[in-house]
């Protein structure tokens, strides 16, 4: 079995910055895409950054310009850069791998934006 284990979480003001990381039990090179969902209380969860195993990346609307998804295969790790934080990117931040059309998810962590 797949494990994930999300890292770097915490409170920051708005306009501050946050670095999340995503240990994976299995070479990342190893999937389709790595990716960072999120889920704030009473909302759907949300796909903000992906990337794909040929570099390609996407991401949220709201998010393009100060999030940079990136990872490093040796160390089997997934990063989330988050910068210029908003009181609305507020959630639970879960680490996703795909391969093989399943789907393996960390238990995330939270991130708080608040003055």
């Amino acid at each position: 079995q797949v494990q994930l284990v999300e890292s770097g979480g915490g409170l920051v003001q708005p306009g501050g910055s946050l670095k999340l990381s995503c240990v994976v039990s299995e070479s990342i090179s190893s999937f389709f895409s790595v990716a960072w969902y999120r889920q704030a209380p009473g909302n759907q969860r949300e796909s903000v950054a992906t990337l794909l195993v040929d570099g390609r990346t996407r991401y949220l609307d709201p998010v393009k310009g100060r999030f940079r998804i990136s990872r490093d295969n040796a160390r089997n790790t997934v990063f989330l850069e988050m910068t210029n934080l908003k009181p609305e990117d507020t959630a639970v931040y879960l680490c996703n791998v795909h391969r093989d059309w399943r789907d393996y998810w960390g238990q995330g962590t939270q991130v708080t934006v608040s003055s």
